[in-house]
């Protein structure tokens, strides 16, 4: 999987299509990640003796398909490739060809 946590990713498809989010979770065994602000579901969470009942808002993951690496000097999403400089291979932006990492 080529989007790791804390990265910022542009959604490319679905409900929230458009929006950009930090990556807080990235799952590669099921190929999904948690943005911020993205995929927001409600949970309902039952009263216990310490505390209330409440309804949370929290972001749910969504497929790593459906996001794009978020490129700060286009403003817009970018394929990621890999490069070997100095024998360590490192993620490259397909569009302006600079290292991410």
């Amino acid at each position: 999987m080529r989007i790791k946590k804390d990265d910022t990713v542009v959604v490319i498809t679905g409900k929230d299509k458009g929006k950009t989010g930090k990556v807080l979770k990235a799952m590669p065994k099921e190929n999904k990640v948690v943005v911020q602000g993205v995929n927001m579901q409600t949970k309902h969470a039952k009263a216990t003796p310490k505390a209330g009942a409440e309804i949370k808002h929290m972001e749910g993951p969504i497929d790593a398909s459906n996001v794009m690496l978020y490129d700060s000097k286009t403003k817009q999403g970018t394929r990621v490739g890999y490069k070997v400089e100095n024998g360590k291979k490192v993620r490259v932006s397909k569009k302006t060809g600079a290292v991410i990492d």
